[in-house]
């Protein structure tokens, strides 16, 4: 009998196992929270990078295999338990993600006009949960927390103009904000200097070619010393050329500036943000420390992009200090460290949120060598029931608005479709309830 393996969650970790599963002679079902599948390629990468989203045609291409079928709309924790798949699958791959916003943790945090980047990046991509979120991009200067790509994302997308975006897939909601926004200026901050910044190479360059927007770094871009590595000697290599060129006179600005931690975020009064309050840093072995000096700094708009991080789902296990499910090398295991028979997580939930997509795919391939030779050593679960046909007819009285494979190829026929009469890749629904109705052909 072939053995069968769901994996839950269909964004890249998840279609990277499924690859090397398939490849390996096993059967494989995977499960999406939501009708669409792809994960942060569809609603985390930014609009303007539709080469990084043609990742996708690869997973098409894995959803091609007779022995492969995809589930949509499926929530494990509430539509579906873990007891109830182990179950059914001879193993259980966990590739959920970690979908939270870390906090800042300072005084201010929750005022009106801060929020996480997370739920700033989901909104512009037209992710269902976010769509009916509001962004106020009235203010003149917005500050974004953090070093990273995702805080780079989210400074290019705020000043880029409207006719750049408009052949995005940028979600239309979106596209009307950011085409009325009068922020022309956003702040960088990292708490410690840019030689230990989190940019890659190239995302840091691209700011430079910005069409209406200065790129400001302070003058004084240190040395590296020797044993840099190669990522941190190019982007200073980089800083070093933006800090020493004078600026176009366009009309917007994003400002690179280090060695500055965020303490308050202050309130004009009426429960809104006026400004963040600053620490100013010095590096000591690698370290950010405080050296008692403190700024101000002017805004209406307040981003936290300093990473993610998992959240429970019931009755999985879970590490509260690490947030992600607790596993040996990508088998997982109790909170004892004692191995479960025929669970395996797989991307972020598995090592925490680190890396580019292409990263998932050798994290995958750990994790599923791990589970093939459990096959080979005979130390699978044992199923209860695992015929195909009856899983699918449970799942189907379990969640009335599934959505197949082919259900999404008619919501991504429909969004293509509307993408191409406005000139687009696609309009994306943004409606779980118009997903339903479209992948279920009704």
């Amino acid at each position: 009998m072939t053995q069968r393996v769901v994996i839950l969650g269909a964004g890249p970790s998840g279609f990277y196992a499924a690859e090397a599963l398939l490849k390996a002679g096993l059967e494989v079902d995977l499960l999406d929270r939501l009708p669409t599948p792809f994960g942060l390629v569809r609603a985390g990468v930014a609009p303007d990078h539709p080469k990084i989203k043609s990742v996708t045609r690869m997973y098409e291409k894995t959803a091609a295999n007779p022995a492969f079928r995809y589930f949509g709309g499926v929530a494990l924790g509430s539509d579906v338990s873990r007891e109830e798949l182990l179950e059914r699958y001879h193993a259980v791959v966990y590739a959920i993600g970690t979908a939270k916003d870390n906090r800042l943790g300072i005084p201010g945090e929750d005022l009106e006009g801060s929020h996480p980047a997370t739920d700033f990046v989901a909104w512009y991509n037209g992710h269902p949960d976010f769509a009916a979120h509001e962004f106020d991009l009235d203010g003149g200067r917005a500050v974004v927390v953090g070093n990273g790509n995702v805080a780079i994302d989210v400074a290019r997308m705020l000043v880029l103009a409207r006719e750049e975006l408009a052949p995005t897939d940028t979600a239309d909601h979106a596209l009307d904000a950011f085409g009325s926004s009068s922020v022309d200026e956003v702040v960088l901050l990292g708490r410690r200097g840019p030689e230990q910044a989190a940019f890659t190479t190239p995302e840091l360059r691209e700011l430079g070619e910005l069409s209406r927007a200065d790129v400001i770094v302070d003058p004084f871009v240190p040395a590296l010393p020797d044993d840099a590595s190669g990522t941190a000697r190019r982007n200073i290599e980089v800083l070093q050329q933006y800090a020493a060129r004078e600026p176009h006179g366009r009309t917007h600005r994003i400002v690179l500036r280090f060695l500055r931690s965020p303490v308050e975020i202050l309130d004009d009064g009426e429960g809104r943000v006026r400004g963040v309050r600053l620490a100013v840093n010095r590096i000591e072995d690698g370290r950010a420390v405080a050296t008692g000096e403190h700024e101000e700094l002017e805004c209406g708009l307040v981003l936290r992009a300093i990473g993610y991080r998992g959240d429970p789902v019931p009755g999985v296990p879970f590490d509260p200090r690490l947030r992600r499910i607790p596993n040996d090398g990508g088998r997982v295991t109790d909170e004892a460290g004692a191995l479960l028979r025929g669970e395996y997580a797989v991307g972020w939930i598995k090592r925490g949120p680190t890396g580019v997509i292409g990263t998932n795919k050798k994290d995958a391939a750990d994790t599923v060598a791990k589970l093939l030779a459990d096959r080979d050593a005979g130390t699978l679960n044992a199923p209860r029931d695992a015929d195909a046909e009856h899983t699918a007819q449970w799942l189907r009285e379990r969640v009335p608005h599934l959505v197949s494979w082919d259900g999404w190829r008619a919501i991504d026929e429909h969004e293509s479709r509307a993408g191409e009469a406005a000139g687009r890749p696609r309009v994306k629904l943004v409606s779980v309830e118009e997903m339903h109705r479209i992948g279920q052909g009704r």
